[in-house]
């Protein structure tokens, strides 16, 4: 699926999902003075939360400002959860609207064979032209202006049955402790369970500052991550929110995008009903190249 047409050599940053006989997925940069202006990611790792993506090739573009860059970024593959092939699928329709004015090219590999052809369906309404058997055209599911499929914009699954529920409306000192005894349960560490608690604060905090009711925390265990989740009143119209990085000196934004650089993974819906944000966790995170 392509963005558009790749046609000359440019500055290029290519994030992909690469598996050996582990499944481990690899990372690294090319360097030397043929390869200077191409960087190579593994998607495990920097689209791990797929908010992350977005920000890090905007970064690339900032690099080579003046010079038109390519970004190939493949970030949807068969092994994904449900929660992350829905946000992984809605960051393919944001970086429609993230790079509309960019001078890019954009090509997001997909392994039609191994992927459900729900995902397929997906991808043919999230990108403008499609590239396949060495043949390319325009997708006639593609909409304008970019629409985010239903699939990743519908309010998120319930709860389990046995998740723990806490209302708040002044005092923050509680969700704290709760998020921190649940992470200890869950088995975090004490550095990520301190990222998680401080994520949750984060987005708490928002609901004394721009709400006049209370806020509902949700927590509950997977049996490989813990999820918190906050709902409150509040409405976020930015579908971009947490996923620039602020200037430091910017009046607000700087919560949302600390969250998403704490979280392994977050998921945020919002409408006229109010303010939905999970937060997940892994208990253990996939290991890093270093």
């Amino acid at each position: 699926m392509v963005r558009r047409r790749v046609t000359r050599a440019l500055p290029a940053i290519h994030g992909a999902c690469h598996t050996d006989g582990n499944h481990r997925k690899h990372w690294c940069i090319v360097g030397g003075a043929d390869a200077a202006l191409v960087e190579f990611a593994d998607m495990a790792e920097m689209g791990r939360n797929p908010a992350r993506i977005i920000p890090r090739v905007l970064a690339f573009t900032r690099q080579h400002a003046g010079r038109r860059v390519r970004y190939v970024g493949e970030p949807i593959w068969a092994a994904r959860s449900d929660a992350e092939l829905r946000e992984a699928t809605r960051h393919e329709a944001l970086i429609n609207v993230a790079f509309a004015a960019a001078d890019a090219d954009i090509l997001c590999p997909y392994d039609t064979a191994g992927l459900a052809p729900a995902i397929i369906t997906d991808a043919m309404r999230t990108h403008p032209l499609l590239l396949s058997d060495g043949g390319h055209g325009t997708s006639p599911m593609y909409a304008v202006p970019p629409r985010i499929p239903s699939s990743c914009s519908l309010p998120l699954p319930a709860p389990p049955h046995d998740a723990m529920f806490h209302t708040y409306r002044t005092d923050l000192s509680e969700v704290r402790a709760l998020v921190l005894k649940h992470a200890r349960d869950a088995g975090l560490t004490d550095a990520r369970a301190s990222d998680l608690v401080l994520a949750v604060s984060e987005v708490a905090a928002n609901t004394l500052r721009h709400t006049q009711s209370q806020g509902t925390l949700t927590i509950w265990h997977e049996p490989d991550e813990i999820v918190c989740e906050i709902h409150d009143e509040g409405r976020i119209t930015d579908p971009l929110a947490g996923r620039r990085r602020p200037a430091p000196d910017a009046l607000g934004g700087h919560g949302l995008w600390l969250v998403h650089q704490l979280c392994d993974l977050v998921e945020l819906r919002s409408d006229e009903s109010g303010t939905t944000i999970r937060m997940h966790m892994l208990v253990q995170p996939p290991p890093t190249d270093g």
